[in-house]
């Protein structure tokens, strides 16, 4: 959620051409092709939405959801719907939400959005298992042992994971572990655990529920650099250990004033190499205020090149944007004369964004 610097990338219309020449033949006639879940039914024909044409070229496209949106203001709850064949907790499912007062869970909001998804056809990210950020008072107040905490971390994991068993698709495992520069960030997990806390993590989480992937997730990391070396490193070793890590989530939140990554790519397929999937999990393009045509353009050409990304690598799964309206953004909040980084407007009129990413999916499909 940090702004990206990078090296220059291709034109949109270099991007075009890219994903126009992909050849991506149905997984079932090419054993080791991209595989997505198929909906628990066939989804009704829908008219070239974004959900719909990722399925085609065989990527699910979702987007993080806000609750309150989705319970007060009819056309989002339509668009959710309509538009995504995957949804994301904003943060229903972060620890705070799910666990405000020790040992007393509050699951309602994560299960109306798991609930909204099934009867839509859709599957379900689940974010965040463990993250430094909204954790609950009383873990961040209390004076644990390693002891105590290791088991509280343990017991949180296996809690959420069990009741959600075979509901979820994809975890967020564990996010953001990483500073910008490669090293670990200090987090009260390191400091109390050591970094095996993440092999810890997703043993627990694979024990909780076998069948669910389970992702390790980070931003700043689409193209190669320290941090996603480092990552990258780590993951290398968990499989060698036989850690049961499914995939690595690739954030996406990206600012027009800064490169974007051109060689996403390449990251992307080293990743892709080790037998890992990879995801676009938190796609934005936050632009600074006020807009124009051309800021617009190139918040386009940002969008295309993390779809490209996904496109280009074998096991990408899914593309999701964090939220897919300027109406509910997180930006302006957070970065002050910026915003407008999502593919809607605030009226849920469709931006040079969402047309680039509909043309480039209708183009992949057609190469299947």
């Amino acid at each position: 959620m940090i702004k990206v610097t990078r090296a220059a990338v291709c034109g949109a219309a270099t991007v075009a051409v890219l994903v126009s020449a992909l050849a991506l033949p149905s997984a079932s006639a090419h054993p080791g092709k991209r595989h997505i879940p198929a909906p628990p039914k066939a989804p009704a024909a829908k008219a070239q939405t974004l959900g719909s044409l990722g399925l085609r070229a065989g990527v699910r496209i979702g987007t993080a959801v806000d609750m309150s949106a989705l319970a007060d203001d009819a056309p989002y709850r339509a668009k959710v719907a309509g538009e995504f064949s995957s949804v994301t907790p904003e943060n229903v499912m972060k620890w705070d939400a799910v666990e405000p007062t020790r040992g007393t869970h509050d699951w309602k909001a994560a299960d109306t959005l798991v609930d909204f998804a099934r009867s839509h056809n859709q599957l379900v990210r689940g974010h965040t298992l463990i993250w430094h950020n909204q954790l609950p008072s009383w873990v961040t107040g209390g004076n644990w042992t390693t002891a105590q905490l290791r088991d509280i971390l343990h017991r949180h994991i296996t809690d959420e994971v069990s009741h959600f068993k075979g509901k979820v698709w994809q975890w967020d495992v564990v996010n953001e572990a990483f500073n910008d520069d490669g090293t670990m960030r200090d987090t009260i997990w390191l400091q109390k655990l050591g970094p095996g806390y993440i092999a810890d993590a997703f043993r627990w989480a694979h024990q909780a529920d076998p069948k669910a992937k389970l992702y390790i997730n980070d931003y700043n990391i689409e193209g190669v650099n320290a941090k996603s070396t480092a990552l990258y490193q780590l993951v290398s070793q968990l499989r060698r250990q036989g850690v049961p890590i499914d995939g690595v989530g690739i954030q996406g939140h990206l600012d027009v004033q800064y490169d974007t990554p051109g060689d996403i790519v390449d990251n992307m397929k080293r990743l892709d190499a080790l037998g890992l999937e990879t995801a676009i999990t938190e796609a934005d393009v936050r632009i600074p205020l006020p807009l124009d045509s051309t800021k617009l353009e190139a918040q386009a050409q940002a969008y295309n090149v993390l779809l490209q990304g996904c496109l280009l690598t074998r096991h990408c799964t899914d593309f999701t944007v964090w939220g897919f309206t300027d109406k509910y953004s997180w930006v302006p909040s957070t970065f002050a004369g910026e915003g407008a980084a999502n593919i809607m407007d605030e009226n849920y009129r469709t931006k040079p964004a969402y047309r680039a990413l509909s043309q480039d999916l209708m183009l992949a499909a057609r190469g299947r």
